[in-house]
């Protein structure tokens, strides 16, 4: 009897272990862009019909992960960015510039032709009677269970200055013959970052994004805030797309890359960015959307955590047609002189904005002054509606012109810079 109980259990446990290592590889072959839609899609749908006690443990969930991937931010910066930098022997603060004012000029072009689509489309297709004012998005949204405060060391912006100021003093050591020691201590730092992305964020992205979108849905904030302003999201997304499409047409003219396989390599890190609305929680996806671009490692683990930070084409096509919106149904004035000083100024004051969901908007907050529009004022709470709805939208176009604005800085520095 005893022989037969443990036989038992071992062929239970030989059972388990095998249907483990079957999900595990069904698990790896339908990938991670299937996983997101799928996780995206369940969402939505048992958002509608699932109790709120049920859909707040998945809230809970998502609520945490989110605190720890802010916590881990910071050092993917300082991981990637440092040992980008640094590998650059060659040109380091010429490609830091370049880079800085291709990502600022993307921005601000974003901006302009999101204006242009605003003041020329919105009044044919718009009925500006029938908008009503829209509650702010977040005031539904169930609340995790717990909260355990998990703040991060520093700062985005800490990180990104301090990783600038290792990196360009790495490189400059190298190349006086000095700073190996430097260098490899943050190169391995590097591989645990790189080790903790691959064991810890990226295998639990989809049920992160499954509470998210369960969420969302609860509380109303897409169906209700969608029907609303349907017809401005449409717009808004072709012009994400058109944009980044015309951004890969222009690299690919460049360099000689095929732009339409660079935007197929390019899925994975959209769909990631719809799911996670971080550009910064899709670094590691994008850097290897990156690597199948043919992009050199020392640029694309330089660049594309950067503008992971300071390139927001896509927030801020979202942000300055919604600006226009609000305006028009308020009979303000939306002139040239008005809108394009203000894009400016948000190309600048949104760099901080990625590490968090609808960052952009509240970034853009303090100078929404410079439009005749008061922070504090219901108009502000309509447009943190209207951003917030679609921002995961605005993150993958932002992190989808990232990986294009690598493939020019690529080509830059193999033709002008490298020795």
């Amino acid at each position: 009897m005893l022989i037969n109980n443990i036989e038992a259990g071992l062929w239970d446990w030989f059972c388990y272990v095998k249907i483990y290592k079957e999900r595990k590889n069904f698990m790896k072959k339908i990938g991670l862009v299937p996983r997101l839609i799928i996780s995206i899609m369940l969402g939505i749908l048992l958002g509608l019909i699932l109790p709120s006690p049920i859909i707040r443990i998945f809230v809970t969930f998502s609520s945490l992960f989110s605190k720890y991937l802010s916590f881990i931010i910071p050092f993917m910066i300082i991981g990637f960015v440092v040992t980008g930098i640094s590998d650059l022997r060659h040109g380091a603060g010429k490609l830091l510039g370049i880079t800085t004012l291709l990502a600022y000029l993307s921005t601000i072009v974003a901006g302009t032709l999101s204006y242009l689509m605003a003041i020329s489309i919105f009044p044919k297709i718009l009925n500006f009677a029938s908008f009503t004012t829209v509650e702010h998005p977040e005031k539904n949204l169930l609340t995790a269970y717990f909260d355990i405060p998990v703040a991060p060391m520093f700062d985005v912006t800490s990180a990104i200055i301090f990783a600038f100021i290792m990196g360009l003093s790495i490189s400059w050591l190298r190349n006086n013959g000095e700073g190996q020691t430097t260098y490899n201590l943050f190169r391995e730092f590097s591989k645990i970052i790189t080790k903790l992305l691959s064991t810890s964020i990226i295998p639990l992205l989809p049920v992160y994004i499954f509470g998210t979108f369960m969420n969302m849905t609860y509380s109303g904030q897409i169906f209700a805030t969608l029907s609303i302003f349907l017809k401005v999201f449409i717009c808004v997304i072709i012009l994400h797309i058109l944009y980044t499409a015309g951004l890969f047409i222009f690299a690919g003219g460049l360099s000689g890359k095929n732009p339409f396989v660079c935007m197929k390599n390019q899925i994975p890190g959209y769909f990631t960015a719809l799911g996670t609305q971080s550009s910064a929680a899709t670094i590691p996806i994008n850097i290897e959307c990156a690597k199948r671009n043919g992009t050199s490692p020392e640029i694309r683990e330089f660049v594309v955590p950067l503008c992971a930070t300071i390139h927001l084409a896509g927030s801020i096509i979202t942000i300055t047609s919604c600006v226009v919106t609000v305006l028009m149904m308020h009979s303000m004035s939306y002139g040239i002189s008005t809108i394009f000083p203000f894009i400016m100024v948000l190309g600048v004051a949104m760099v901080a904005a990625p590490g968090a969901p609808g960052g952009a908007i509240m970034s853009a907050l303090p100078f929404l002054g410079m439009v005749g529009i008061a922070s504090s004022s219901p108009m502000a709470s309509l447009l943190i509606a209207l951003y917030i709805t679609q921002d995961s939208f605005g993150t993958a176009a932002n992190v989808s012109g990232d990986n294009a604005i690598a493939i020019i800085v690529d080509w830059i520095y193999h033709k002008f810079i490298k020795k």
